[in-house]
C-alpha cells in the first residue's frame, strides 16, 4: 500500500517501513565511523526508538557488542501500519545479522514481571551474563504489580504556569497555561516514570545472578534552562527524574556501578508533548546547527559510550551525573536562546526558530522526509 504520514497532535499515526530502515542504516554508518566500547552484552530496555534505538546502534555498531532490546511496539494489522518502532527493530535486527552480530528483541510490557524473568532466561541461554544495561524506557502508564494502572501526566507543581510555545498543529506562537498536578497526579507520575522500575530491573537481573562483576548501568533524564524548569525540572517530570537519580544512587550504594545520563533535548514523541519544550527546541536548533555543535540521538550515544567513557573511567559531575547535555547548556548558547526566546513572536518565528529542523526531524522518526525514498510507490507493510 502507499503510505502516507497522518499526524494527530503531537504524533503520527502512521510508519513508513522503508524510512524506517533508513534512519537505522543513516544511524548505523554514523556508530561504524565512531566507534566506541559499550560492553561486550548490552541490555536495552525501551530499545526501538530514539535515545533507546540510538544506544543499541551504537553498541552494536560502533562497539561490536551482542545486545538484547525491550520494546513495547505495535505490529502492522492492514490497513494500519505498525509503529515506527517495530519497523526500527526490524531493519536493525536484520542489519545485524547480515553483520554477524547477536541481536534479539522482547515484545511486551517492560514493567512486567513476565518480561523480565523472559529476559533472563535469554541472557542464561545466549549471553550468560550483562556488561551494560540501558534504561530508555518512556511509557505514559504503567501496570503495577497489584494489577492497577496508573498514568503519568505533564504538569507543573504548586502553582500555574504561563509562557509561549508553538502549536504544532499551525506553527504558531501561542501562549499556553499548565494547571498544577494533585498528589496522586505527581506520585502515580512518579510511579510510571520514576527510578522504582529501574530498580526491579537491576534487582532481578542481580538476583538472578546474569550482571557481570564490572557491569554498569545507565538511565536517562533531561535537566535544561530555567524557562523549561516550571514544566520540566520542577514539575511532575522532573518529580519523576529525581526519583530515578535517587534510584541509580541505591544501586551504588548496593554494589551495582549505575548512572543517569543528562541527555540534549531533541524532537521525539515524548518531548513533543511537554508544552513551552518544543518552542525551545526549535530555537535551540536554530543556535546549535549555526555554532556547528548540534547532535541527534545516535551522535549523543556514541558520545557516551566514547568520550564520557560509559565503560572506562566515568566521567561525571559533582552530583554523579553524566551531562551529556554539556554542549546545549553552554552559557553562550543558552544567552542566545534566552534572548530569542524573549522576542520570538509570529513575525519572526522563521528568524528566530529551526521550524522546518524540528518538523523534518519530527517526520523522520516515522520514516518520512527522506529525498532518496518514493513515498508515492507501494511499500509491503
Amino acid at each position: 500500500m502507499i503510505v502516507e504520514p497522518k499526524v494527530r497532535g503531537f504524533i503520527c499515526t502512521t510508519a513508513h517501513p522503508t524510512g524506517c530502515a533508513e534512519s537505522v542504516d543513516r544511524q548505523i554508518a554514523y556508530a561504524k565511523a565512531h566507534p566506541a566500547p559499550a560492553g561486550k552484552n548490552v541490555l536495552v530496555i525501551g530499545c526501538s526508538t530514539g535515545y533507546g534505538l540510538a544506544s543499541r546502534i551504537a553498541a552494536a555498531f560502533g562497539g561490536g557488542a551482542a545486545t538484547l532490546g525491550v520494546m513495547f511496539e505495535r505490529p502492522a494489522n492492514p490497513p494500519r501500519t505498525a509503529t515506527a518502532g517495530y519497523y526500527n527493530t526490524a531493519a536493525f535486527e536484520k542489519r545485524a545479522a547480515e553483520n554477524g552480530l547477536y541481536a534479539k528483541t522482547v515484545n511486551g510490557d517492560a514493567f512486567s514481571q513476565a518480561v523480565k524473568d523472559e529476559i533472563i532466561e535469554i541472557v542464561r541461554r545466549d549471553l550468560k551474563t550483562i556488561d551494560t544495561v540501558v534504561y530508555s524506557l518512556a511509557a505514559p502508564r504503567r501496570t503495577m504489580p497489584d494489577g492497577t494502572v496508573v498514568s503519568s501526566v505533564i504538569k507543573t507543581v504548586g502553582s500555574t504556569y504561563t509562557n509561549k510555545t508553538v502549536d504544532l498543529r499551525t506553527n504558531a506562537v501561542t501562549e499556553v497555561t499548565v494547571t498544577p498536578a494533585t498528589q496522586e497526579e505527581i506520585d502515580s507520575t512518579v510511579k510510571v516514570m520514576g527510578g522504582g522500575d529501574f530498580l526491579d530491573w537491576m534487582h532481578a537481573l542481580k538476583n538472578a545472578g546474569v550482571l557481570s562483576q564490572d557491569c554498569r548501568a545507565v538511565a536517562y533524564s533531561y535537566i535544561g534552562p530555567a524557562l523549561t524548569h516550571p514544566m520540566y525540572l520542577d514539575g511532575t517530570i522532573g518529580a519523576a527524574k529525581r526519583d530515578l537519580i535517587a534510584a541509580a544512587e541505591t544501586l551504588r550504594k548496593e554494589g551495582i556501578e549505575a548512572y543517569v545520563s543528562v541527555n540534549k533535548a531533541l524532537v521525539t514523541q515524548s518531548s513533543a508533548a511537554i508544552p513551552v519544550v518544543p518552542l525551545y527546541i526549535a530555537i535551540l536548533y536554530k543556535v546549535m546547527k549555526k555554532k556547528g555543535t548540534h547532535e541527534g540521538c545516535i551522535e549523543q550515544m556514541c558520545r557516551l559510550f566514547g568520550d564520557k567513557a560509559l565503560t572506562g573511567a566515568v566521567k561525571t559531575d559533582a552530583d554523579k551525573l553524566i551531562r551529556l547535555d554539556d554542549l546545549e547548556m553552554a552559557d553562550d548558547v543558552q544567552k542566545e536562546v534566552a534572548a530569542m526566546f524573549d522576542t520570538i513572536d509570529n513575525g519572526n518565528i522563521k528568524q528566530y526558530a529551526d521550524i522546518e529542523g524540528y518538523w523534518d526531524d519530527f517526520y523522520k522518526m516515522f520514516g518520512f522526509g527522506y529525498k532518496d525514498i518514493d513515498y508515492t510507490a507501494d511499500v509491503e507493510i
